[in-house]
């Protein structure tokens, strides 16, 4: 494969609401560049872009595809990524490194609540969008209803390049506002047409509010339009493109991917209008000292780039697709990541799940590298002689856990090595061992996620397990000062067993032991022993059998025998004083508190405060954020989260998520106290 200059690729990322036809589209496109000679179907689970099971399963795409293309002596890399937030680490991977996109709308349903999350991910991104109409050949689909609610939810500065044509309300194909030339389908393929004399009126509307755009880009252009001249097609198009790189133009484009409607346009305006690599600003990285470097997407520059997606297949093993964000990589370099030099041995290109070996990648290119040790997502590779970190991009936290269990024992040495190789792929999944409940619990962004995760286990890896609820962590400790006698005396017949001891026990930060002891009523040589009684203790508290921290136990008095005394007569001393001081400390049991950062739509803060309300949260901020929505600040009960997930997915007709973060214990309510007493006394 032919190596292409960075001004002659484009990367662009297609998203849309799940079934809005972004895998149909890809294949319209593929046809279009010549890739194939016939077009897949998800039905058919024949597409380049749906290629695993998992995929074919369900119908719909679970992780990102890369599926470079050729088109009038450019390349274009499109990456298919999914449209169910469950796959969210997917989107999130890929927004970091491309900058053009194509955001699908279903004409025949409106912009949905996975086109508005999107949307707002490429907004924060700065990413210049445009957004195709797709599905326009449906029946009942009013496209000026679906521009006005495109202006409406998605911005104002939503501007139509294309406007439908077809007699009465029969889709047949298009006019292109900015040229001036119609497009219609002929029952096979697309084809210049004349634009229909009762479409004149609203094509040329259109064209001049277009016209009307590019004047505002230069005074010199603004002052040819008052004088009534006519701009040229360059003046148009390079005006254009300004905007869509500023984001301040959002090219709207209708078509239907089903019949290949608008497919030559698109490939057009990606030549025309998105960025190529080298339109991007400057790349800030660090070196390995922390100090800032700056990297521009030149095959001059040093090599450095950035892994942005991780898969794992059953024949190729770990593959890292990488974007270069300079300089260029070829088959046998050495490459810094991670703190360690690497042999680059095998370079692909990659087609979905198709790999071609290449000799070289070149800055703004994507590809992807096998056979390098403990690589994933969010590292950079770069040339070892002028080391480059990029900073990762921050995937969300895991919001729900369940806790699985194994359904056959024998697959314990199985279950680790597969959920390890998930994670690398979907970094949204964690998974922590705790040790005191003995659970092995599964984290995701959604139940459903979750589900997916427990499938692929089943599937893919063949171990059987089943979901419980996570039991909560909590904690003991105490709010008074009392003191308490510990007494362990045995003898029956020769060594016996004596340590006596009074130990006052208060309320602490941290728990810690110290000791008062006067004039050696206790050898020094016993301390440890004492110490290492009391910490033992802490280890199941009497109240529930929780952990019991923020105590300080100090020795102040005992007894020793010259003969009998040892140091497990003062350890099993220490816990019995522990033991008994412990009833008059006025014990408590304290509960994991939770920061979490819930984003939502403005219209829903109310019904979300209400239900937070009633869940003990303490609201910390409410700060806007842009395009209508909010960022809720509360510090919460764990216990009060566990379903969270779910419940603000069904307060917030699924556009709502949040993130969490352990912050401290805090003291269960005392009306509560006796529940949490009786459930986990109950479950030990």
């Amino acid at each position: 494969m032919a190596k292409y200059d960075a001004k002659q690729i484009r990367n662009i990322i297609i998203l849309g609401h799940q079934s809005s036809g972004k895998t149909t589209l890809v294949e319209s496109l593929a046809l279009g560049c010549g890739l194939i000679s016939q077009k897949g179907e998800v039905e058919r689970k024949n597409t380049l872009s749906d290629y695993s099971p998992d995929e074919q399963k369900r119908g719909a795409s679970i992780q990102t595809a890369v599926i470079p293309m050729f088109y009038k002596d450019h390349k274009i890399n499109i990456i298919d990524v999914p449209g169910n937030d469950d796959f969210i680490s997917e989107v999130i991977g890929i927004a970091g490194v491309v900058k053009g996109a194509v955001l699908v709308v279903d004409a025949s349903v409106g912009v949905q609540v996975g086109t508005v999350k999107h949307w707002n991910t490429l907004r924060k991104k700065g990413i210049p969008t445009f957004i195709f109409v797709n599905k326009m050949d449906k029946e009942q689909v009013n496209f000026e209803e679906v521009l006005e609610e495109i202006r409406e939810k998605l911005g104002k500065n939503a501007i139509p390049f294309c406007y439908p044509l077809g007699h009465e309300k029969g889709f047949d194909g298009f006019a292109n506002v900015v040229d001036l030339k119609a497009h219609k389908f002929d029952g096979k393929g697309e084809v210049e047409a004349e634009i229909y004399e009762d479409k004149k009126a609203k094509v040329f509307e259109l064209h001049n509010t277009i016209v009307e755009e590019v004047a505002k880009t230069d005074d010199t252009l603004l002052e040819k339009f008052f004088n009534g001249e006519q701009f040229t097609p360059k003046e148009i198009h390079d005006s254009l493109r300004i905007g869509v790189l500023n984001g301040e133009l959002v090219p709207v484009v209708v078509g239907s991917a089903t019949k290949n409607i608008g497919i030559s346009t698109l490939l057009d305006m990606f030549i025309d209008y998105l960025p190529n690599p080298c339109d991007l600003k400057p790349l800030e990285a660090k070196d390995e000292n922390g100090k800032e470097v700056v990297r521009v997407t030149s095959d001059s520059e040093p090599f450095s780039a950035y892994v942005f997606k991780t898969v794992v297949d059953p024949y190729s093993g770990v593959i890292n697709i990488i974007k270069v964000c300079s300089g260029v990589l070829h088959v046998g370099d050495d490459v810094y990541v991670n703190g360690a030099t690497q042999r680059v041995s095998m370079l692909y290109s990659m087609t979905g799940k198709k790999l071609d070996a290449i000799t070289e990648l070149g800055a703004g290119d994507i590809g992807a590298v096998t056979r390098l040790e403990k690589v994933a997502s969010g590292d950079t590779l770069s040339s070892p002689k002028a080391i480059t970190i990029y900073k990762p991009v921050k995937y969300p936290t895991a919001v729900i856990f369940k806790a699985i269990v194994l359904a056959n024992k024998n697959d314990e040495s199985k279950i680790g090595p597969a959920l390890a190789k998930m994670q690398l792929e979907d970094p949204c999944i964690e998974v922590k061992r705790n040790n005191e409940t003995k659970q092995l619990l599964l984290g995701g962004v959604s139940s459903s996620h979750i589900d997916f995760v427990i499938e692929k286990l089943k599937g893919v890896y063949k171990v059987d397990v089943t979901t419980e609820p996570m039991k909560i962590v909590y904690r003991e400790s105490i709010k008074k000062t009392a003191e308490g006698d510990g007494r362990y005396v045995k003898q029956s017949g020769g060594s016996g067993f004596y340590g006596v001891v009074k130990m006052r026990f208060e309320p602490a930060e941290e728990s810690v032991f110290a000791e008062e002891v006067f004039g050696g009523a206790v050898p020094k040589n016993y301390f440890p022993a004492v110490e290492k009684g009391f910490f033992e203790a802490l280890n199941s508290g009497p109240l529930a059998g929780f952990p019991v921290i923020g105590v300080k136990g100090v020795l102040v008095d005992g007894k020793y025998h010259p003969v009998d005394s040892n140091e497990q007569a003062f350890k099993m001393a220490g816990i019995l004083a522990f033991k008994d001081a412990y009833p008059k400390c006025s014990p408590i049991i304290l509960e994991p508190i939770m920061r979490i950062k819930v984003h939502i739509e403005s219209r829903f803060t109310g019904d979300v405060l209400s239900d937070l309300n009633t869940r003990r949260a303490r609201i910390q901020n409410i700060e806007e954020k842009d395009h209508g929505n909010q960022e809720i600040e509360a510090l919460i009960p764990e216990a009060e989260i566990i379903d969270y997930a779910t419940q603000l997915k069904s307060i917030t007709q699924a556009s709502g998520f949040f993130n969490r973060e352990f912050v401290a214990y805090e003291e269960v309510p005392e009306y509560l106290k006796d529940k949490v007493i009786k459930e986990n006394k109950i479950s030990q």
